[in-house]
């Protein structure tokens, strides 16, 4: 699902500009501050209507410009003619997203339109942040092959609220409570179905990618599912109700889930280089791509913010090859030309554009 053509207005210092992207490969080079990482910050926002820059999207908008604009032609799947896709969010931070003349009301079917995969300094954080990374990456690949997890994520996270917000009041009404716990749990067993199931078909094609970018057989994933193994979900919720009461929230539960990512008993961030630890996130991301692409034949684009910092010739390489393997869109930023546009197939659909003081010029093509 390519971006054929990217049109952004009034983002950060980029000046007005409209892109004929490759299909495939995309390099954007140019010194710190001239605009790189505004660019994929444009393509992130017109997948996913928000900023990874930051949690307000105000910045995003250029000084004196009344709005951001992003506007795409796409192909998709299965489909002839190209899409149309634009978003735009004021400075009374009104969101628009059209998609072929409609308005799309959610932001979910917006990243169901156009799936992409971010990959920046922030990316460690699959590593060493806090679960809810790891939950977000596991809940990107279930919502992306499993067309039913969205209404059961909706479920628990309004039995979620109804329950807290029970627990959070002197007075309980014990037949409300119950009502509410039991569809807390019915929602929970869904979600810990769809990502035990989802994490069956990562892991083997996570341990291949890896396997294609360094040694490191002993390394695997766990996965636990926010409560208690041994016991049933609602026994778990009964046992804690005192506590959950006295702490105003439900400790146990799908909200709490965690994936585990260790080599040999340790966690794999206390003894892996920096290096190490890019290539193992960059492995996850990849091989979401993969399972993306075999069980629900469409593929993601990727954004790679700064592909050579912590990687050597040889695993950019190595990267690189993985990236063409897949087939997929990929926007690349780097400082330096030359450590970006080597090593690439000879056959390998390419663009390179230069970019300074917000002005972006496509400067080199290949196969194209």
């Amino acid at each position: 699902m390519p971006i054929l053509s990217l049109s952004v207005t009034g983002v950060r210092n980029l000046h007005p500009v409209t892109l004929q992207l490759s299909p495939h490969i995309n390099i954007f080079y140019g010194r710190n501050g001239s605009g790189k990482t505004s660019l994929l910050e444009s393509v992130y926002f017109l997948a996913m209507a928000r900023s990874f820059r930051s949690s307000k999207q105000q910045p995003m908008i250029q000084q004196g410009a009344d709005e951001a604009l992003v506007f795409a032609q796409i192909q998709q799947a299965q489909q002839h003619e190209p899409s149309r896709l634009g978003v735009s969010r004021n400075r009374n931070t009104e969101l628009t997203i059209r998609l072929n003349g409609e308005t799309l009301r959610s932001v979910s079917s917006l990243a169901k339109t156009l799936p992409l995969q971010l990959l920046n300094a922030e990316s460690f954080l699959l590593l060493d942040g806090a679960p809810k990374y790891r939950r977000q990456f596991l809940d990107w690949g279930v919502f992306h092959v499993e067309h039913a997890y969205m209404q059961s994520w909706q479920r628990l996270q309004q039995s979620l609220k109804q329950r807290n917000y029970l627990l959070r009041h002197a007075i309980i009404d014990e037949q409300q409570l119950a009502a509410w716990d039991a569809e807390f749990c019915a929602a929970s067993e869904q979600i810990d179905q769809f990502r035990q199931a989802y994490l069956s078909r990562l892991k083997p094609v996570f341990e291949h990618t890896l396997a294609q970018l360094i040694e490191l057989p002993e390394l695997g994933i766990g996965y636990y599912r926010g409560w208690d193994r041994e016991r049933s979900l609602a026994e778990v919720l009964q046992s804690g109700r005192e506590r959950d009461r006295q702490l105003g929230y439900t400790q146990a539960g799908p909200q709490r889930a965690d994936i585990r990512i260790k080599l040999a008993a340790s966690n794999a961030v206390d003894v892996l280089s920096r290096g190490q630890q890019k290539l193992v996130v960059c492995a996850l991301k990849l091989a979401q791509g993969f399972v993306l692409a075999e069980h629900v034949q469409q593929g993601c684009i990727y954004l790679i913010d700064d592909l050579p910092a912590e990687l050597d010739a040889v695993h950019r390489q190595a990267l690189g090859r993985l990236l063409e393997q897949l087939g997929c869109q990929v926007l690349i930023t780097g400082t330096d030309k030359q450590l970006l546009d080597q090593g690439w197939n000879k056959d390998t659909q390419l663009k390179v554009f230069h970019v300074e003081h917000g002005q972006i010029n496509l400067v080199e093509q290949a196969n194209e």
